[in-house]
């Protein structure tokens, strides 16, 4: 009988370290309220009702709750055109009691995702997904940085992993997820190979990687053996039956530290988006 390897990295807690940060972003809210009589507010705006997408939602609202943030909720029917979901992020963006907008993606295949996100006023991108913010976040300027990447970052600093001079693979080339979160990692001095569906030898790539950022969308797609020992194991995916794009198992097996799935990014891809909606708020009514 061939032995199961047994996990032996350390995990790296999204949960318990966006649980401080979302404290934080909190005592942040309660004070402008303190001063400007206003509290921050989240705008959430849904296309259809997919269950999954109503889910996320739902939990956003839920944690805007707990950080003192108030949330206003808009819900489009499925068969919405791109020029009526242009103008409804339109209206939110001119809107002064609005501080931030989410706009719960994926939106329908018939829509053009990228003229709805355009339509977000940068300094209410607190999800970090116009050309503007990216833009910003790739030459270190001040905005906002997509929230899943951005609370990656704030876990490996957690947890003090080194970057500078390192090798990071992203696995997965999305606007939202793995092009940005290439470009903090290489901001950070980082050397990145960013991979996808057409990369030739994928696992060689793998292979070679102090880092691994896992965000192609297919669960248990990257395992244990295409790692060498001792890398860092990011696990960007959530997939039916609540897995992820690594095998944990056997990852674990190789790895110094891996997320869990769930529990490691998730959460604190809430949490920076919280803190940035404060940010928001704070430059739009006091700054």
């Amino acid at each position: 009988m061939t032995a199961v390897p047994q996990p032996t990295a350390a995990l790296l807690d999204g949960t318990a370290l966006a649980r401080e940060l979302t404290a934080r972003t909190a005592e942040s809210a309660a004070e402008l309220r303190r001063r400007t009589g206003t509290a921050p507010c989240l705008a959430t705006v849904l296309v259809g009702a997919d269950p999954a997408s109503v889910t996320y939602v739902r939990m956003k609202q839920n944690s805007c709750a707990k950080a003192g943030i108030e949330s206003r909720h808009v819900a489009l029917p499925a068969e919405i055109s791109t020029a009526g979901l242009v103008d409804a992020v339109t209206a939110l963006s001119e809107d002064p009691a609005v501080h931030g907008i989410l706009l719960q993606h994926p939106v329908g295949a018939h829509i053009d995702e990228r003229a709805a996100f355009e339509a977000i006023a940068p300094g209410k991108d607190v999800d970090g997904v116009t050309t503007a913010s990216f833009a910003a976040m790739s030459f270190g300027l001040p905005g906002f940085v997509s929230c899943t990447p951005g609370g990656i970052m704030r876990l490996l600093d957690a947890y003090d992993v080194e970057l500078s001079g390192r090798h990071a693979v992203v696995v997965g080339r999305s606007p939202i997820l793995g092009k940005p979160a290439g470009m903090l990692l290489l901001a950070r001095d980082a050397t990145v190979t960013y991979c996808h569906s057409r990369t030739a030898d994928l696992r060689a790539h793998l292979r070679e990687a102090d880092l691994v950022v896992a965000a192609v969308g297919r669960p248990r797609f990257i395992r244990g053996e295409d790692l060498k020992p001792g890398v860092v194991v990011v696990d960007a995916g959530y997939n039916e039956g609540n897995v992820g794009d690594v095998d944990f198992d056997s990852a674990a097996a190789r790895a110094s530290l891996i997320t869990p799935v769930p529990g490691g990014v998730g959460p604190m891809t809430i949490a920076v988006l919280l803190e940035q909606t404060v940010e928001a708020a704070w430059r739009q009514l006091v700054s």
